[in-house]
């Protein structure tokens, strides 16, 4: 039996998440095309019983803090960087090699690490060749992987390297877990996607949502959350004319819930100011941000 963590670390929109999801045939990590969706560790479970477990964790794409947000999600970095035994490394084919060398030898990881190249169907295969050549000659790559995680190409090449470097070791969690966070956690990020999905650039990085009810009744779910914001105008425009905006965001965020929970679900949603609520320890810490 083999059981462990592996880790996977980059920079912003290298498809993290995306692989997270195709790896476990289940959607627990939100994706949107902008950078800095991912705010949270995500620990997702992959177990074949009696052979391995391996522990998946999707980290924040790895930046510079402005905020206190951020430095909250550098430390979900740092934490991931401490358990792993297994490291993916992640770059998106099209971007600086050289960068994300520069970023990888930063991280002073002492454990396997495997360079997957994703996004391999966006260039072409002399490109690609080079990527590959340029990561395989680096000291910290054990093995250099190409997939395409939207395609789900390659991902059994992927699975059967992790296993390979995956220690020896009793599973951590049951079998039929599939991971460590609380359904609300889900819930709320599973709106906090359709903000990302429905509005511009900066809006989506000025929000949170902090769920207070998740009651289960007999014939549905009832839940209740807070989309917080940092100005009134954000509001207005969360809202939307005659309230068309928030209907489209529950409406949207509804589908999915009820999807995941497999229950019919009443979602209400209201929207908060709450002014520098990045930079405030005490609302980041009541919004989920430990």
């Amino acid at each position: 039996m083999k059981a462990g963590f592996v880790n996977i670390f980059g920079k912003p929109n290298a498809g993290k998440s995306t692989l997270l999801n195709a790896l476990l045939g289940e959607k627990l990590a939100i994706v949107s095309s902008k950078v800095q969706t991912t705010r949270h560790r995500i620990k997702g479970f992959l177990t074949e019983p009696g052979q391995y477990q391996i522990i998946f964790s999707d980290t924040p794409g790895i930046i510079e803090p402005k905020y206190k947000l951020h430095q909250k999600m550098m430390g979900s970095v740092k934490n991931a960087l401490e358990d792993a035994d297994v490291a993916l490394l992640m770059v998106d084919a099209k971007d600086s090699k050289e960068e994300n060398h520069e970023l990888f030898s930063s991280l002073r990881l002492k454990v396997p690490c495997v360079v997957v190249i994703n996004k391999t169907d966006a260039v072409k295969p002399a490109a690609l060749e080079e990527v590959k050549a340029f990561f395989a000659a680096q000291p910290y790559a054990k093995q250099v992987i190409t997939i395409s995680a939207l395609k789900q190409s390659n991902l059994d090449e992927l699975k059967n390297a992790i296993i390979h470097f995956l220690p020896e070791g009793d599973p951590f969690y049951n079998d039929e877990d599939l991971t460590d966070l609380p359904t609300k956690f889900f819930v709320g990020e599973m709106v906090r996607e359709k903000v990302f999905l429905l509005f511009g650039d900066e809006i989506p990085y000025h929000t949170a949502v902090l769920v207070n009810e998740f009651k289960e009744k007999d014939t549905l779910i009832k839940i209740q959350a807070d989309i917080i914001v940092q100005r009134e105008s954000q509001k207005a425009i969360l809202i939307g004319e005659k309230g068309s905006m928030i209907k489209q965001i529950g409406s949207a965020a509804r589908e999915d819930i009820e999807a995941f929970l497999q229950q019919k679900v009443f979602l209400q949603l209201f929207i908060k100011v709450r002014p520098k609520w990045r930079d405030n320890d005490q609302q980041l810490k009541e919004y989920g941000y430990h």
